[in-house]
């Protein structure tokens, strides 16, 4: 097991399969390198370890991840026994009774659930820094972020602990820790991954979970276990013209790429994000791609001014829920000062205003889905500035506007996909003068995962980053 690092998802389980190694001994592979880097990087939350090695020694499902370690984000995704704290001393208390219809499908893809990983207080911050859980730390520079809301899950890829864990993305969260960690990370199409039957914070339809990987093809093989429609999806995803794990074996074919480094604020990027973007625009131009500088148009203002009334109420709505199941209001301890502001701003949006939000709303991303009719996929970055250092966004610390003026400027491209529902992925393209990574993020017409995957697929190959690796790894 010396070399477990060195595989992803599918290639553990090729071992597997031809019984060259057995879960049992992956899942002490990945024991090891928790308790190596976990001290360091503080990405791994909750152990399971006593039940993971039950569960490794079998039967386990003949999927496509058979026997391989997997790590579940600590927030929204229910584990048997398992504490669900969302990153916060409040709900500290909380023990899931079952799984919920994700975690089935992922114990149905074969992989063996070891733990749970580090995120920020109910997701709400692109970095994962919390009162209650602590900081998690980058692999590449520990006194680096790992980005948020699934920080801990990218430092866990990333270091080499699993070859890939789950995240969700509400704003970002998939893309913004696979960036800053050196990763792939996968933003599906809105309801592509349901997680039903009892997903009631997927209300706002701007949330969805999938994984951070090291390869593309682990991403494609999970999304094609997991991204099926349930029969009772309200709004289910357009369904895929092949499995995905195919769409990464063909051309892309010429596509119409348009990029910008255009920002909500009309704040400049730094000048070393906008030179790793202009070469990953020659890049695409030399791989015979129609490329042109072209921004989305929109009128950002309006568009994240129709989302905050709804991303209010839907937060105090979660909240209520939480409160009713603990049956008591939080204590003023308990809650971070950002998520105090949220929640007592949330409580005074009226009905009116929620749905007017979500009127405009409607409208607005009619206009994003629209830029779309003529391009197939837009390039931007991922953060607009290098991978800060813990602290710059400490919610503890930091007054709640303060620090959501911070956010606005490291991370002011990845939400217009989330309402809109596009599918949005990041890729470690390149690299800073600091030695950090630099995620790139390419965003595709709605459903159009395919896209994607085979441009993901063309650009890991001629552009490779699997031999790049961390100070903290395996």
């Amino acid at each position: 097991m010396d070399q477990f690092s060195e595989y992803d998802g599918v290639g553990l389980a090729e071992l597997v399969a031809r019984g060259e190694v057995t879960p049992l001994e992956l899942t002490e592979a990945a024991i090891e390198r928790i308790e190596r880097h976990n001290p360091a990087l503080n990405a791994i939350v909750y152990k399971a370890y006593d039940e993971a090695r039950e569960v490794a020694k079998g039967p386990l499902p003949e999927g496509p991840f058979r026997g391989v370690p997997f790590l579940i984000k600590d927030l929204g995704v229910p584990v048997a026994g398992w504490p669900r704290s969302y990153g916060s001393r409040f709900a500290a208390s909380v023990v899931d009774a079952q799984d919920c219809g994700l975690t089935r499908r992922y114990r149905e893809a074969g992989v063996v659930l070891v733990g749970k990983t580090n995120t920020p207080e109910y997701g709400i911050t692109g970095t994962t820094e919390g009162a209650y859980l602590g900081a998690c730390r980058n692999p590449w520079n520990p006194a680096h972020i790992s980005g948020g809301s699934s920080g801990g899950a990218a430092a866990a890829v990333a270091s080499g602990m699993v070859p890939m864990a789950h995240a969700s993305d509400g704003l970002g969260s998939i893309r913004i820790p696979a960036a800053c960690c050196g990763l792939v990370g996968l933003k599906v199409t809105r309801d592509r991954t349901p997680n039903g039957p009892d997903d009631t914070h997927y209300a706002m339809g701007f949330s969805v979970d999938h994984v951070v990987t090291r390869t593309v093809r682990d991403s494609a093989v999970m999304l094609d276990a997991t991204g099926k429609p349930r029969p009772d999806a309200p709004f289910a995803a357009p369904p895929k013209e092949r499995p995905f794990v195919e769409e990464i074996e063909r051309s892309p074919g010429r596509l119409k790429i348009a990029w910008s480094a255009e920002t909500p604020s009309g704040r400049p990027i730094d000048p070393e994000i906008l030179a790793a973007l202009q070469a990953t625009a020659r890049l695409l131009k030399g791989l015979g791609h129609e490329v042109v500088e072209k921004g989305l148009g929109i009128d950002y203002r309006a568009l994240y001014a129709a989302r905050a009334p709804v991303s209010g109420a839907n937060f105090a709505a979660e909240m209520g829920r939480l409160i009713e199941e603990l049956g008591r209001e939080p204590e003023e301890h308990e809650l971070e000062p950002l998520t105090w502001a949220s929640l007592r701003g949330g409580r005074k949006v009226t009905g009116e205003q929620a749905f007017r939000g979500w009127q405009d709303l409607r409208v607005l991303n009619r206009r994003t889905l629209a830029f779309f009719e003529d391009w197939d996929v837009y390039l931007c970055p991922v953060l607009g500035t290098p991978v800060p250092q813990v602290g710059y966004m400490d919610p503890v610390a930091l007054e709640p506007r303060e620090m959501n003026r911070r956010q606005s400027e490291v991370f002011p491209f990845t939400p217009p996909f989330n309402f809109s529902g596009q599918p949005s992925m990041s890729l470690p393209l390149a690299t800073s003068k600091s030695g950090l990574p630099i995620g790139m993020m390419f965003t595709a017409r709605f459903a159009d995962e395919a896209t994607l995957l085979r441009l993901a697929a063309q650009l890991e190959k001629e552009a490779p980053w699997k031999d790049r690796r961390p100070a903290l790894w395996g």
